[in-house]
């Protein structure tokens, strides 16, 4: 899940990150009691999860309330590539002496974790790291030994951040890294961190993704979401314990195994090439029990979609044999009704595939085609998804 610039800084505060006085505000109203109470000059930020704000128009200088009023008044309903502005950050005013960059991540393909600093920050890291990959420092982290003041250094001088604020630096990328552990975070990003003209070290943005996977172990992580911008169908599948990503094509995919549902979306988006650029509406991974009720909840879900205009269930039986699949199937369906009105294309392999097949074949249900292979029956799918536009 990611955060808000806003809950990123109110982590980054309960953790002892530096950070700049501010809270947010939904109201113009609201913005200028926040600058009346902090005092001076003020920054208001829009507040959505998407980079370019600034450049859109969305961070903006304000001297006095009645300009923070003004400032918030044009940024709040404000689009951002997409994103509807509902609420601004307003944060003190800070001098900025220079700006880094610094980052925790988890280095899937390394299977670590990765620090990134470099002394050039307040930029576009990833135009850094094109043009000038020598100015961005990578150094892996080890998951038991972690990030003490020592390794901090090391982190700190490779970044090449200037010896007169490095002990500073140091501090405030231990207490980093212990937000990043402490949270279950797969993503802690300061961009910039800056030093004031007093030498301090000051987190100025952030950036935190966290590992929903983690969510047990973090009750109040459930109140970082925003109901108002959560994807409706998505909502639905996790209150349903649903694999579920929303995507923006015409094929629903049902599959068991992440790597069986990423490998459909692949061989759907290839079909669909053949029938009018036909895409995946979804990821939708239901794990090895396909029971009828876990079946059910899936097409439920998919079906809701108004822009699927075919299903493909693709299942290799394992686990669970592909006869109780055919059955979930059969049984979903009963259990839908006539909220069941699109094509479903199955193809079933593996464990009891006869048996399975069988039982599709005598249920002789009009929505269900049964095709052999994995390729053929995304050709069908995207077909049938094409002949439905």
């Amino acid at each position: 899940m990611d955060l808000y610039e806003y809950q990123a800084r109110d982590l980054f505060e309960a953790h002892g990150v530096p950070v700049l006085p501010g809270r947010t505000a939904a109201t113009p109203e609201e913005a200028a009691d926040v600058a009346t109470e902090i005092g001076g000059a003020v920054v208001v930020k829009a507040q959505v999860k998407v980079g370019g704000r600034g450049k859109a128009g969305g961070v903006k200088l304000a001297r006095d309330v009645t300009e923070t009023r003004e400032r918030a008044a044009a940024i709040l309903g404000m689009d951002i590539k997409g994103h509807t502005v509902h609420q601004v950050l307003v944060t003190a005013a800070s001098g900025i002496a220079e700006e880094y960059y610094f980052s925790f991540l988890l280095d899937r393909s390394n299977r670590t974790f990765l620090a990134m600093a470099s002394a050039e920050g307040g930029m576009e890291i990833e135009q850094l790291a094109v043009e000038r990959p020598d100015a961005l420092a990578k150094i892996p982290v080890d998951s038991i030994t972690g990030v003490d003041k020592a390794k901090a250094a090391e982190i700190v001088a490779a970044g090449k951040i200037p010896a007169e604020v490095a002990d500073k630096a140091a501090d405030v990328i231990v207490k980093l890294w212990e937000t990043f552990v402490a949270e279950d975070a797969t993503l802690v990003e300061v961009n910039p961190l800056v030093r004031d003209p007093q030498d301090n070290i000051i987190a100025l943005d952030g950036k935190v993704t966290l590992d929903e996977n983690a969510d047990f172990r973090h009750p109040g992580h459930a109140a970082l979401v925003d109901k108002r911008t959560e994807d409706p169908l998505e909502a639905k599948a996790k209150a349903k314990n649903l694999n579920y990503v929303k995507l923006d094509g015409q094929v629903g995919i049902i599959g068991n195994g992440a790597g069986l549902v990423m490998s459909t979306l692949d061989v759907v988006a290839y079909a669909g090439e053949r029938h009018n650029g036909v895409k995946p509406a979804n990821f939708l991974d239901i794990g090895g029990g396909a029971s009828a009720a876990v079946m059910a909840a899936g097409l439920d879900v998919i079906l809701g979609d108004p822009d699927v205009r075919s299903v493909y269930v693709n299942v290799f039986g394992g686990i669970t044999a592909c006869d109780a699949v055919a059955t979930g199937i059969v049984e979903a369906l009963k259990i839908l009704g006539e909220q069941a009105t699109k094509p479903l294309v199955v193809r079933l392999d593996g464990n009891s595939v006869l048996e399975g097949r069988a039982i599709l074949n005598e249920a002789n249900h009009p929505l269900i085609t049964l095709v052999e292979t994995m390729d053929d029956a995304a050709d069908k799918a995207a077909e049938l998804a094409a002949v439905g536009a």
